[in-house]
C-alpha cells in the first residue's frame, strides 16, 4: 500500500447515519482523524480487533486519496488522484462513555487496524462516483449501501475545511462519511468492500 501520511474522517456526513445513532444532524464538517498505526488493508487475510473493549461497529466509507499539496481554489478533480473503500471500525461503548465525558474519540477510533482499506484504484473524477454506490457484505450479506450524492457536505466541501482547518497535502486521505445501517462484527466474520459491482477488498476479523 501506498504511504499515508493524515487520515481525517469526516463524522455524521449522511443525515441518516446521524439518526440512527441519535445524533444530531451537523450543520458543518465534524473531523476526527486516527493515526497512522490504524491503517491495514483488506487484502484477504485476517485482521486483528480489540475484542474486550465492548461492540466494534463497522462504518463503510468512500476515502479519497490526495495527490498533491492544497491550494485555494483547486478542485476535487485536480487534488484527488486515487480512491479506495475503507471501513472505520468503533469502539461504540468506548465512543458513547468518551461523547458523555466530552473526551475526544481517539481512544474509541483510533486502534490498531481501525482503518481498514480496499486497494486504491484511479479516481475517475466527482461525477463518475456520483454514477456508483459502495457497498459492504458482512458473510456475503449486504448490510450497508451508499452514494456520495447523499453527502450532507461534498468532497470539494470537505477538502476546503480540512485544508483550512489542519493542512492538506500528498499523501493525506479522508475517510468521507458512513451511510446508515452500521452495526457489530463478531469474531470469523468475513468483510467484502464493493465498489459497483467490483470487489475492492475483503478481510475475515479475529476478536481478542
Amino acid at each position: 500500500m501506498m504511504t499515508i501520511k493524515n487520515i481525517y474522517c469526516i463524522g455524521r456526513n449522511y443525515a441518516s447515519h446521524a439518526k440512527e445513532l441519535n445524533n444530531a444532524v451537523p450543520t458543518s464538517p465534524f473531523l476526527f482523524s486516527k493515526p497512522t498505526h490504524a491503517v491495514v488493508e483488506a487484502n484477504g487475510q485476517e485482521v486483528i480487533l480489540p475484542g474486550d473493549r465492548g461492540p466494534v461497529h463497522y462504518e463503510t466509507e468512500l476515502v479519497i486519496h490526495i495527490g498533491q499539496e492544497y491550494k485555494k481554489g483547486i478542485s476535487v478533480d485536480e487534488i484527488v488522484d486515487k480512491m479506495a473503500l475503507g471501513i472505520d471500525f468503533t469502539l461504540r461503548d468506548v465512543q458513547s462513555y468518551l461523547k458523555e465525558q466530552r473526551y475526544p474519540w481517539l481512544l474509541a477510533k483510533g486502534f490498531p487496524n481501525s482503518a481498514l482499506l480496499s486497494k486504491f484504484i484511479e479516481f475517475p473524477g466527482e461525477a463518475a462516483c456520483k454514477n456508483t454506490n459502495f457497498s459492504l457484505l458482512k458473510n456475503g450479506k449486504q448490510v450497508q449501501i451508499g452514494n456520495i450524492t447523499n453527502l450532507l457536505f461534498d468532497l470539494q466541501t470537505i477538502i476546503d475545511f480540512s485544508a483550512k482547518h489542519f493542512g492538506l497535502g500528498k499523501g493525506d486521505i479522508i475517510f468521507t462519511g458512513t451511510p446508515e445501517g452500521v452495526g457489530p462484527i463478531l469474531d470469523g466474520d468475513t468483510l467484502s468492500l464493493i465498489w459497483g459491482e467490483e470487489t475492492l477488498g475483503q478481510s475475515s476479523v479475529r476478536l481478542v
